[in-house]
């Protein structure tokens, strides 16, 4: 883990209100996120843990305390300037995959870059390369429903590399997997971080958990306990991703 702190979250609180009632969902959270870390976020249902998510990859603000990513404090930036931020630092991957049906993976690579303006050019060759960092470079034509669940989720991986994001966001990432193609999945992961990536898994699942080198344990909206993990490795056959070019960033 670099020294380098990547993401800063201090005393963190988050308020909704709900039938004329408050909710704490997170209540005094903080938490350090150095460069070329891999968390993993835990908690049981309610715990907080959905909610620190949002915080962290900007699809939610904190009520008050104080978030900084990358350098910029992006605890109060409006929807729009949140939104940049989501799309140049975020790289997200989500359970259910959330690829569009009709486009091919391609095209659904492509389309981080769409929003932030890179020429098609540019963006083909790009969305080419990390499809085939994830082993997937002779399915690149093919749509969403032309390829299995392993596949479509190493496409949203490779969606979340295409802007260099300072952070990868994993949110339950082998749920809609069996066992086998989830440690597939796992494994590119941890290539990615070995190569450089920082990323935040949250998860349900010690096993899961286990595969990251620190779980920041969550109830009831506060930190229960930080835990250091010896990393269990992912022993299978999978594309093993080269390291980052040197300026690179994931």
């Amino acid at each position: 883990m670099s020294a380098a702190p990547l993401a800063i979250i201090e005393n963190v609180t988050r308020v909704y209100s709900m039938g004329g009632a408050e909710v704490r969902a997170l209540d005094g959270v903080s938490l350090t996120i150095g460069e070329g870390d891999f968390i993993s976020i835990m908690g049981p249902s309610g715990s907080g843990k959905s909610t620190l998510m949002h915080i962290i990859g900007c699809l939610d603000r904190p009520t008050s305390g104080r978030y900084v990513l990358a350098g910029r404090d992006v605890s109060s930036l409006d929807d729009s300037a949140l939104a940049r931020v989501r799309n140049s630092e975020i790289g997200f991957i989500f359970q259910d995959f959330n690829l569009l049906p009709r486009e091919t993976l391609l095209a659904n690579v492509e389309i981080p870059m769409v929003y932030a303006g890179v020429r098609a050019g540019e963006r083909r060759a790009r969305a080419r390369e990390a499809l085939t960092r994830v082993g997937l470079a002779d399915r690149t034509d093919h749509l969403p429903s032309e390829v299995s669940g392993g596949q479509r989720q190493r496409a949203a991986i490779a969606r979340s590399l295409v802007n260099n994001p300072s952070v990868i966001l994993a949110d339950e990432p082998t749920g809609n997997l069996d066992s086998k193609t989830g440690l597939e999945i796992l494994r590119i992961l941890e290539d990615l971080n070995s190569a450089g990536a920082t990323i935040v898994l949250v998860t349900h699942d010690r096993a899961i958990a286990e595969h990251s080198g620190r779980a920041v344990h969550l109830r009831d909206g506060v930190v229960e306990r930080v835990e250091q993990i010896q990393r269990q490795a992912a022993s299978h056959n999978a594309p093993q991703c080269p390291p980052f070019e040197e300026g690179e960033r994931a």
